[in-house]
């Protein structure tokens, strides 16, 4: 059961309802919340029911119900309580399909997914103008890391962004214990997701012994630094994209099925901006994202061309011809 006493203006109470208030839109409007049930999640939408009270906005939740465990009916039914005992409305409680298809996208990407179409139907159904997800700077730290790992490049060091479309994500300085304190002083009782014990899954794995050994060999603050540097390339890469947006125009031009760039203005630019271009272009054209093995490739029909062939890449074709590379749609 819930405490009824009134909760104390703790700093983890105090911390987290000023991030919600930074991010909350005009009176009039309304926003959602994804519910877990999780501290997480439930100091955030606990915090975000008492600023949007305050500032006239409209407040409901959403609840997804994966199905991935038993009794999840249950957890999601209490979750659904809990914000209804908060004042958010609507409460919002929707069952999705998780595909398990072999060669996918692995179980916590397949879940991912299905949460995140759930939750555009529902802001389009509801016509809310925001979502607020409750990923913290654990979260982020974490998303840092295992970009690392992974190899995958800038784009996946840049962890999470605080907002992306409809999605904010307003407790990304605050940490885990925070909203675990912030339920303890409200006294709101979270659901202690099994999977977040699961060694099975890398990411709780970087959370019980990587980040931890960081933490003791290399001294505290080893969270707050691997955020930091998520924003710090978040910043970089958005200064970079700019300077794409504003030459693509010049070295681009329509093709026969695709789309062409001068080779001549491609080899005038550094790597970095030469590949980010490629990769852009194909992005925004063709609807693929390439990965760096590809892009190199790409950019050896620039800068070391000796007569090759076509490149095939998953999704496009890419041809050099007239002092031009062509991309065309993979058949």
């Amino acid at each position: 059961m819930e405490s009824e006493r009134r909760p104390r203006l703790s700093p983890a109470i105090a911390d987290i309802r000023r991030a919600i208030r930074d991010v909350l839109p005009a009176a009039g409007e309304s926003v959602l919340v994804g519910l877990s049930g999780g501290a997480d999640s439930l100091a955030l939408a606990a915090a975000t029911a008492f600023e949007a009270t305050r500032a006239q906005v409209a407040a409901g939740a959403v609840i997804i119900d994966h199905g991935l465990q038993h009794g999840s009916a249950d957890v999601a039914s209490a979750a659904a309580q809990q914000a209804q005992n908060l004042g958010l409305d609507p409460v919002i409680v929707r069952r999705v399909h998780v595909s398990d298809a072999p060669g996918g996208e692995g179980p916590e990407g397949a879940a991912r997914s299905a949460r995140y179409a759930a939750f555009d139907q529902i802001l389009d159904e509801t016509g809310a103008s925001s979502l607020l997800l409750g990923h913290t700077l654990d979260d982020q730290a974490e998303t840092v890391l295992l970009g690392l790992a992974r190899g995958s490049g800038a784009t996946s060091l840049q962890g999470m962004a605080s907002e992306s479309g409809r999605y904010l994500r307003p407790m990304l300085a605050i940490r885990r214990e925070q909203t675990r304190q912030f339920c303890s002083d409200s006294g709101l009782t979270p659901w202690n997701d099994p999977q977040n014990a699961d060694p099975r899954y890398a990411r709780v794995r970087v959370r019980q012994n990587v980040l931890p050994v960081m933490e003791a060999e290399l001294g505290p603050g080893v969270a707050e630094a691997l955020a930091r540097t998520a924003a710090q390339l978040r910043e970089d890469s958005a200064a970079l994209d700019e300077m794409v947006l504003e030459f693509i125009e010049e070295i681009c031009e329509p093709a026969e099925a695709g789309i062409a760039i001068s080779v001549g203005a491609l080899e005038a630019n550094p790597p970095a901006l030469r590949q980010r271009i490629i990769r852009f272009v194909v992005e925004s054209e063709f609807g693929v994202s390439l990965e760096r093995v590809h892009t190199l490739a790409v950019s050896r029909l620039v800068t070391d061309w000796h007569g090759q062939k076509a490149l095939d890449l998953p999704g496009v074709r890419v041809n050099r011809q007239d002092g031009l590379l062509v991309f065309t749609a993979q058949r």
